[in-house]
């Protein structure tokens, strides 16, 4: 049985996908590994930065929230 990690908004922001470092997205209190996306380059996609919680700048984001179903899920975000 696989353990859930969870992350506090400060341990979400040291996977901001500098210096060679995993980039990971909060959304709707779940994790997201972005690393590998195209569209994430050094911890950056379009100005939205990984190591955030991106749920209220994905509310008008030119796409849909299904976007995060092509992304890994790494945890959840603890308050």
């Amino acid at each position: 049985m696989e353990t859930t990690r969870k992350f506090t908004l400060e341990e979400l922001g040291k996977f901001d996908g500098k210096e060679g470092r995993q980039a990971y997205v909060a959304y709707k209190g779940e994790v997201y590994d972005v690393t590998d996306s195209s569209q994430w380059l050094e911890g950056d996609h379009l100005g939205h930065a990984a190591g955030e919680d991106l749920t209220e700048q994905m509310e008008i984001a030119p796409h849909d929230e299904d976007v995060m179903e092509r992304m890994k899920l790494v945890g959840v975000l603890s308050k």
